[in-house]
């Protein structure tokens, strides 16, 4: 079990981990965040000079979608209405006196008002960019304005506050959505929950042409060392699109529900989630994945090898946190940390630019 620092101990959680997770995180030279949007919570895992692993959280309301700058500096959150940028405000090679090397604070959020805002990436220049779900569509922060909006599927007719199809996930590349995933492609408020089985799409944000169909529930599309990785959720695995062909490949089941994917030394960290019991989780493939294994799903952490699958390390929470969202990769930082708004600590924290 690991010890967590945070903002007050009222929601009570316990973490766990495989043996060799804190040394290969150690291994990898920096650190890894996650969200739960049903607890509030943003967690940064890392590990202390003892070797011993470093959980760290700071509250959020609903938050989301995470985006980390190349160098690891920068982090974005989507929040429950606003997206939210923290700069590491601690020079590279220095830490605090509590022992972190990254202390991430928050320096500007852009209010976007409660539009479902999932997946979350940075542009070229280094603005936030979103998945806007409610709308159906990948937008821009705007300085005057809720969002701008970027890009739709072409199945999509217009904008409308709807979540027709549910679109949910961005891969990013060079500073601009590649591809997105959506778990239809349904044209009618709220019609994506019609198709959660087998309905899910692979959309190539270039051409609008669909890249891959006949997934469930797709989130979290990542390019990593030239393939297009997806969570075909609703099944419980893990794979790549084969673009040649259009075909999902399998790599690995995941023992719960799937959402939030990072890449960090060599292997895919999976956020797990515990499925809801409501109409939206029911019913999807993954129960009888589960069932056939005899196993129940889990909320954690899957680190998966590329190769052959294998699930080398993992991270298991339980009590109050049920789900989670996404996963980011932090390089370079160590054992992380970040400030929030419940305390007054936020008030104390001044960095001036050099």
């Amino acid at each position: 079990m690991a010890d967590a620092a945070g903002e007050g101990r009222e929601e009570k959680f316990a973490l766990s981990t495989s043996r060799h997770f804190p040394e290969w995180l150690a291994s990898t030279g920096g650190g890894i965040a996650f969200t739960t949007y049903q607890a509030g919570k943003l967690f940064l895992l890392g590990v202390k000079p003892d070797g011993k692993l470093s959980v760290f959280e700071r509250t959020f309301p609903r938050c989301m979608g995470i985006a980390v700058s190349d160098d690891g500096r920068a982090l974005a959150l989507a929040t429950q209405y606003q997206i939210q940028r923290f700069d590491n405000v601690l020079p590279a090679g220095q830490a605090d006196k509590s022992g972190f090397d990254a202390v991430y604070a928050p320096h500007a959020a852009w209010v976007t008002g409660d539009v479902d805002a999932h997946d979350v990436g940075f542009d070229a220049d280094g603005r936030p960019l979103f998945v806007n779900t409610l709308f159906g569509c990948i937008a821009a922060v705007s300085d005057g304005h809720s969002f701008r909006p970027l890009w739709k599927p072409d199945f999509i007719s217009r904008l409308a506050a709807e979540d027709r199809c549910h679109l949910n996930g961005m891969a990013m590349e060079a500073g601009r959505p590649r591809y997105a995933t959506a778990v239809s492609r349904s044209d009618v408020a709220d019609g994506w929950r019609d198709k959660r089985t087998s309905g899910g799409v692979v959309i190539d944000c270039d051409t609008g042409e669909i890249v891959c169909e006949g997934l469930s529930m797709p989130h979290s599309p990542r390019l990593h060392d030239g393939r297009l990785w997806v969570l075909n959720s609703g099944a419980g695995e893990f794979g790549f699109v084969d673009l040649a062909t259009g075909r999902f490949e399998p790599v690995a089941f995941c023992p719960g529900y799937a959402r939030g994917l990072a890449f960090a030394g060599g292997r895919a960290v999976i956020g797990l989630s515990q499925a809801r019991e409501n109409r939206t989780f029911s019913g999807l493939p993954l129960d009888e994945a589960l069932a056939a294994r005899d196993v129940e799903p889990r909320c954690g952490l899957a680190v998966v090898d590329l190769v052959s699958g294998d699930m080398s390390g993992w991270v298991r929470i339980e009590g109050v946190v049920r789900e989670l969202y996404d996963v980011a990769a932090l390089p370079g930082a160590r054992r992380p940390s970040a400030i929030g708004f419940k305390t007054d600590e936020v008030k104390h924290v001044i960095s001036i630019e050099d």
